[in-house]
């Protein structure tokens, strides 16, 4: 494997003299140790990280009766969602300091209990006591806390990773707590219509989607007791924060390879963004119905996490970290292509919706996987520096993408076969947007296969100490060896 930088092999002794020192001190030289309790933490991260998203696409799917309860326009229930695209930009540098400097502990904590508290206030905002006016302001108040708490949330994976799993578990730790995320998307998007269909109220969604805030809060807080485990799983968890923020963050920038994936990995992100967005409005114009745009959209997540199951086993195994982005970022754009023009026929539910499930499975599961390559070749940045980044770029160019595609979409003079509901623009030509789209995925495919070569840092310096790696009795676990050449 290339380096991809002059400073690599320099930065990689450098973490070998550290991983050896630490290793001296404490006479450990042979012996990590891994606990079962870190299954109970990934847990309460699954579920804080289903329930932040939950909170996310709670109003969209019932944006037409979320308007009427509360009395504002359309324009100002899509804020209830934007909102968590601005606090993302603005304020995930700042989280990503607190994760690496103050701990993983303290950020899923804090995290649980934004969460918690923003969906008590959305709860609160609906009750009969409260004026009309006041409604919206402390429904978007409790929204904007739950929007803090993602950050914290959605970039702990590759932190709880590194810290409390050995190289053979990592990415499929990191895909369990990133898909919990997906999944909450999912759910939001099934029982947001389903419960406000049998209750006729607002208030009981928002009551329902209040418990597992509450939950994943209560055992966040009496179950997470350490900021990490006694004895570190492997030996890149000894360094795992060893540079601190400010270096890491100038390391990042002048790292090549991480500065390749940032972009156009970011672009992938940007695009599915945009794909998750418009699909709706894309097919309205061509016939197909809301339900079909939502089955479409269920698939493709469904598919997701399949993909990233059997991703995250695959790369835990055999370490392709840059074999397996590589392949499955082709693998998209190639479905990006066939569903720009697919998108534009009519009568083709059977080929819309298994290019839905293809670009699903290829893309959405790649994206653990590429945060677990994000950390390999940052190492010894902190994990959710480097991760933090990649989100951010990838929110940023979503915004962009987003502004670009709907400047494209012109008015349709004559559209027979639209059933987009009634409006000046409702009927749009997609044509051009999601060439666009098609476009920008395969011109950011096409730059990462051929820009992006790295070295494993974080592996290197694993095979370099070569432990083996065993369970401390007394707390739990299992034995396992790490070999040397992994």
């Amino acid at each position: 494997m290339d380096d991809g930088s002059a400073d690599t092999e320099a930065l990689v002794g450098s973490s070998r003299e550290e991983v050896r020192s630490h290793l001296d001190s404490r006479n450990t030289a042979t012996k990590f140790k891994v606990y079962k309790r870190r299954w109970f933490i990934l847990f309460v991260l699954c579920l804080l990280n289903c329930s932040n998203a939950m909170s996310w696409l709670t109003f969209a799917p019932v944006a037409d009766q979320t308007a009427q309860y509360l009395q504002v326009s359309l324009n100002l229930v899509n804020w209830l969602s934007l909102v968590y695209v601005v606090v993302a930009i603005f304020f995930s540098l700042i989280t990503t300091w607190v994760l690496d400097t103050l701990g993983l502990r303290f950020s899923l904590i804090m995290g649980s209990w934004l969460n918690m508290l923003g969906a008590i206030l959305r709860v609160i905002g609906m009750l009969n006591c409260i004026p009309e006016w006041a409604m919206f302001p402390m429904v978007m108040g409790g929204q904007t806390l739950c929007a803090f708490a993602q950050p914290l949330v959605i970039f702990a994976p590759t932190k709880l990773a590194a810290l409390w799993f050995p190289d053979h578990q990592r990415a499929t730790a990191n895909m369990m707590a990133s898909m919990a995320n997906t999944v909450g998307l999912l759910l939001a998007n099934i029982f947001s219509p389903m419960i406000i269909s049998y209750t006729s109220t607002l208030f009981m969604l928002l009551l329902i989607y209040a418990i597992p805030a509450v939950v994943a809060c209560f055992l966040a807080t009496v179950g997470i007791r350490e900021r990490h485990p006694p004895t570190p799983p492997s030996a890149s968890m000894v360094t795992s924060s060893s540079e601190p923020f400010l270096q890491g963050m100038k390391l990042l920038l002048t790292n090549k390879a991480y500065m390749v994936l940032l972009v156009c990995f970011g672009s992938g992100i940007g695009v599915f963004t945009c794909f998750s967005t418009l699909l709706e409005q894309i097919l309205c114009v061509k016939g197909y119905s809301n339900d079909f745009a939502g089955l479409c959209g269920a698939v493709a997540i469904v598919f997701g996490v399949l993909g990233a199951f059997l991703l995250g086993l695959y790369v835990d195994k055999t370490k392709k970290f840059t074999e397996v982005t590589k392949i499955n970022m082709c693998l998209t754009s190639l479905g990006c292509s066939v569903f720009a023009v697919v998108s534009q026929l009519s009568e083709q539910k059977v080929i819309i919706g298994a290019v839905c499930a293809w670009f699903g499975f290829f893309g959405y599961s790649v994206y653990p996987i590429a945060m677990e390559l994000g950390v390999e070749c940052s190492y010894p940045v902190g994990e959710a520096t480097s991760s933090g980044l990649i989100f951010v770029s990838g929110q940023i160019q979503a915004a962009l993408y987003l502004l670009l595609l709907q400047a494209l979409a012109k008015p349709m003079a004559d559209s027979p076969l639209s059933v987009c509901v009634t409006g000046a623009d409702a009927n749009l030509s997609w044509t051009v947007p999601v060439l666009v789209m098609a476009g920008l995925c395969t011109l950011g495919t096409c730059c990462f296969v051929g820009f992006f070569h790295t070295d494993y840092r974080r592996l290197r310096a694993e095979a370099t100490a070569s432990p083996n790696t065993v369970t401390d009795q007394s707390t739990g676990g299992d034995t396992w060896a790490n070999s040397t050449d992994a």
